[in-house]
């Protein structure tokens, strides 16, 4: 399926018929596409790339068609990445986390950090942690092939093995 060009996010890289590759949901998906474009947000002046998730209905283009910032694609994979490998080792607590101190990680970006932690304020946290690691590893070998192929990319470009 073709990718609409006349809406405000004007693709320039595409991904078409993502939906038979989408994870779980392949072949069932109602997201048809990916793409990387002008931002629909651009102001007459600035203009700014996005990642677009494209959505179609059957009968329609989507309003739930998802735009990212590129920079919130990647801060997005950083946290798939904590969130994996912290779940590696989350047996060591009978609730998959602790209590007293659910800060996962501070990962130090762009002079700040971003934040990464158990969300207790969740009131049915004890049961949805382990409803998310029971899904996170039915997932693994979908998620390890992207992984797998996104860390080649980046060794490839020179983001090597060294960790910083």
């Amino acid at each position: 399926m073709k990718i609409p060009t006349e809406l405000k996010h004007k693709p320039v890289i595409v991904s078409e018929d993502y939906g038979l590759i989408d994870g779980r949901t392949a072949g069932e998906s109602d997201a048809q596409g990916l793409s990387l474009g002008l931002a629909q947000w651009n102001d007459r002046g600035r203009v700014d790339i996005s990642a677009k998730v494209w959505r179609y209905t059957g009968e329609k283009w989507s309003r739930q068609s998802e735009e990212l910032p590129l920079h919130r694609v990647l801060d997005m994979a950083i946290l798939i990445c904590r969130a994996r490998q912290y779940f590696s080792d989350a047996y060591r607590y009978p609730k998959l986390y602790d209590p007293e101190s659910p800060q996962i990680d501070r990962i130090a970006l762009q002079g700040g950090a971003l934040d990464v932690a158990v969300c207790i304020e969740n009131a049915m946290i004890d049961g949805d942690i382990r409803l998310f690691a029971d899904a996170l590893a039915r997932d693994d070998e979908l998620l390890s092939e992207r992984l797998h192929r996104l860390s080649n990319m980046l060794q490839d470009m020179g983001y090597g093995m060294r960790k910083s």
